[in-house]
């Protein structure tokens, strides 16, 4: 991976809480954290919309589904309602707890599919690192012939900590998703699927749950602990995309098993 990309050794959990739990653990935040400030609104929230790319084999999907120890997402990501903010084209990888994460911001108007295949990139990154990632995530398109799959968006509710070096407490509900080939459409002539039903979130759970998500550095707060102590929190691999995958599987069948996936690493 490229020296530009960000290297961040941290601890990354998630956990499905039932929604009434979620006003007892945004109280018990509140003395460690405050809200984000892109979030608006009580509770504090913003929507993601997020274009998640994928191989021809879905070896990006089926890493997840086999937890390797090394694996990457790619994915294109905006804010708020489609067109009033930035595209942010990001490579993100795991390498067991070690999280490296490649992210451009590229202004909406400005991102077309040209500019993934194009050979002329305009001058419309604020800085060289800007720049050297949204290459580096345009040479693993190219390398993994990875293209649009699904779309991804969610309402996140989003705190930030206060005493701590770093800590981020998210909540994420009212998950959609739906197939798309449009590198520009970002939804806007698709029909949404909702995906947070207890079939669909397949946890064998009796209620629709809310993606509590807790983000810090490697040396976890003992709050933190706290507080996955006094909710009885337990740990659930969530991966919205890989849930959209398998959910559009009712629908129009599942990808067939193609475990491409070293082939795939070797674009890292």
């Amino acid at each position: 991976m490229a020296a530009t990309a960000d290297i961040v050794n941290r601890y990354e959990s998630k956990y499905i809480i039932p929604r009434s739990l979620v006003a007892e653990i945004r109280e018990y935040v509140r003395p460690f954290c405050e809200p984000d400030p892109h979030t608006r609104g009580d509770p504090p929230e913003y929507l993601i919309t997020t274009l998640q790319l994928e191989t021809p084999s879905y070896a990006l999907h089926y890493a997840k589904e086999d937890e390797m120890d090394a694996r990457f997402k790619m994915r294109v990501r905006t804010y708020g309602e489609i067109g009033t903010a930035p595209i942010f084209a990001e490579i993100k990888a795991k390498f067991q707890r070690t999280i490296v994460k490649a992210r451009a911001c590229v202004p909406f108007n400005a991102w077309n599919e040209a500019l993934i295949y194009g050979s002329r990139i305009p001058p419309i990154f604020k800085n060289k690192k800007q720049e050297i990632d949204f290459l580096k995530f345009r040479r693993v398109v190219w390398e993994t012939g990875a293209h649009p799959e699904t779309l991804v968006r969610y309402t996140r509710e989003s705190y930030i900590g206060v005493v701590d070096d770093y800590v981020r407490i998210t909540f994420d509900r009212k998950l959609q998703y739906q197939r798309t080939d449009s590198w520009t459409d970002f939804g806007r002539s698709g029909v949404w699927r909702g995906m947070d039903s207890c079939t669909a979130q397949g946890f064998g759970l009796p209620y629709s749950g809310v993606v509590l998500e807790v983000k810090t550095y490697n040396t976890v707060p003992s709050w933190v602990l706290e507080l996955v102590k006094r909710f009885n929190l337990c740990r659930s691999g969530n991966c919205k995309y890989s849930t959209a995958i398998w959910r559009e599987g009712a629908f129009g069948g599942y990808p067939g098993t193609n475990f491409a996936q070293q082939a795939m690493l070797s674009a890292i």
